[in-house]
């Protein structure tokens, strides 16, 4: 082990090793791999000396040090970047959300500045400090793990001490859709509200018969509804997804007083904005209609159930969903399949007469 100390000089006035705040040289002194040192190391700035004796222990050799090895913000960094070259604009946000806003000040927390300091050890307590929900610390792993590996096949460290670290169990609860008479009377509050009723009146139809994310619905064009027919690219996954709508849906749709290329967005400003404003209208509307928990999430949901109930397969409503695996609708939907719930209760039925 190497430990860095100041070897104190006139006229400082300091003689501890302890005492790191004056300018006095540096040295080191210890063993790695057998071999001991104790020497100056040319360095007043404890920064350098520490990024210095650092390369040595990762090379595991005194005096040798692998220039080519960035530091963790240097590496979050050609990640990100690596990031954007391959991945949707909201997977990218994932990735800078953790790795910049947690990772990196956990770090600094910490003092570490190397990726050899990255550790199992350092990688659970970095888990432990999460105060996600288990299915959101899940997924903050799986992005971890995939920087670590990164890392390590550019040689910058060993191994992936962060596929070590285990992820909490999450409990997938079933999803819940609204209720035709819940959407009726979402839609009569769209009436009496004060607000622009008739955009928020659209938006729950169109996203109740398309199974549009919020995103892809207020940034729906006017040229993306044709013949009845809502055609775009799913903006999280890049799926192109071609959903028919009633024609009750289409019309609410073109009588929308509107100006420009979007049905529910100007196309001036950020989309985040405008998804917020429709998220208050909508709030407002579901507080007046006495809906509870009404997010819009839920119309999706309403969407797919609807389509598993009335028999169609699970693998018809992840394309129609534009999900990246059908696995991921199976995690949300599989108790709505129509389908497996008639053949299990035929098996049931079947147990009955047996003796």
């Amino acid at each position: 082990m190497l430990a860095l100390y100041r070897r104190h000089q006139p006229p400082c006035e300091h003689h501890s090793r302890r005492y790191r705040r004056c300018s006095c040289p540096i040295w080191v002194q210890g063993s790695l791999a057998g071999q001991y040192v104790r020497k100056s190391l040319d360095l007043r700035s404890w920064d350098a000396a520490t990024d210095l004796v650092h390369g040595w222990e990762s090379t595991g050799k005194i005096g040798e040090v692998r220039k080519e090895i960035p530091t963790v913000g240097e590496a979050v960094d050609r990640y990100l970047k690596d990031c954007q070259t391959r991945l949707k604009p909201p997977s990218v946000k994932k990735y800078r959300t953790l790795l910049k806003n947690h990772l990196l000040p956990f770090c600094e927390k910490r003092g570490i500045r190397q990726l050899a300091q990255l550790t199992v050890s350092f990688f659970r307590d970095f888990r432990a400090s999460w105060t996600f929900a288990p299915v959101t610390q899940a997924k903050s792993l799986e992005q971890l793990r995939a920087f670590v590996r990164f890392c390590a096949a550019d040689e910058w460290i060993k191994g992936n001490p962060a596929a070590a670290v285990k992820a909490p169990l999450p409990s997938h609860t079933p999803t819940l859709p609204f209720s035709e008479s819940e959407i009726k009377k979402l839609l009569d509050a769209c009436k009496k509200w004060r607000g622009n009723g008739s955009k928020t009146s659209a938006l729950i139809l169109l996203m109740r018969h398309s199974g549009l994310r919020i995103s892809d619905a207020v940034t729906l064009k006017r040229t993306g509804l044709v013949n009845g027919r809502v055609f775009l690219h799913q903006a999280k996954t890049g799926t192109p997804v071609y959903v028919p709508v009633p024609s009750t849906v289409a019309a609410t749709l073109k009588k929308l007083d509107s100006k420009g290329d979007y049905f529910f967005w100007s196309g001036n400003g950020a989309v985040k904005s405008a998804i917020e404003d429709c998220r208050r209208a909508f709030s407002a509307t579901a507080a007046l209609a006495g809906v509870q928990n009404a997010h819009f999430h839920r119309l999706r949901d309403s969407f797919a159930v609807s389509l598993l109930q009335n028999g169609v397969s699970l693998e018809e409503v992840s394309m129609l969903l534009g999900h990246a695996s059908i696995r991921v609708t199976e995690r949300h939907y599989a108790p709505w399949v129509k389908a497996r719930q008639d053949r299990l209760e035929a098996a049931v039925k079947r147990a009955w007469a047996s003796p």
